[in-house]
């Protein structure tokens, strides 16, 4: 069967916070997902989104999703690609949805002239990582990933 991929609508926020939950499940970071479908909404199709998303269809039938921004490389002097998920549901994996969703936003690096695409995976999920690896993508070992959110970014910003 094949895969189809389109832009995200309005419509699909329900589903994208579906998809969003399903991966922080399978991530099992669940308790972690705050979101709301109002934020979905909001961020992805409000009066100036800064997020996208592209969703995988077979036979019409939503399987995937990836969820994507704009970023900038001061090395190489050009805006990228960072996927911040990629999620296809269970029943559906092999069917090529992942390696669609993938090639979709690789062939927008391209039109775009963007510098390149990149996403972080967790260490844990070898699944994943044998997937990127079979597709050409390489481990960044040597970058470590900080983050801060919370009272740490509160006393940061109150400086």
């Amino acid at each position: 069967m094949p895969v189809t991929i389109r832009p995200a609508v309005p419509g699909d926020s329900a589903l994208i916070l579906q998809f969003i939950r399903d991966l922080a499940e399978y991530e099992k970071l669940l308790d972690a997902v705050e979101a709301t479908r109002d934020d979905v909404t909001v961020a992805l199709f409000g009066e100036n989104p800064k997020a996208f998303c592209d969703i995988a269809e077979i036979d019409g039938e939503p399987v995937g999703f990836a969820l994507w921004f704009y970023n900038f490389s001061t090395f190489v002097g050009r805006h990228g690609i960072y996927l911040e998920d990629l999620f296809v549901r269970p029943e559906a994996r092999g069917s090529g949805a992942g390696k669609a969703l993938l090639a979709n936003l690789a062939r927008r690096c391209l039109d775009e002239n963007l510098g390149r695409l990149e996403w972080a995976v967790l260490d844990w999920n070898a699944p994943s990582i044998a997937f990127y690896d079979s597709l050409g993508a390489a481990a960044m070992d040597e970058w470590i990933v900080r983050r801060m959110t919370g009272d740490a970014l509160r006393k940061l910003a109150a400086l």
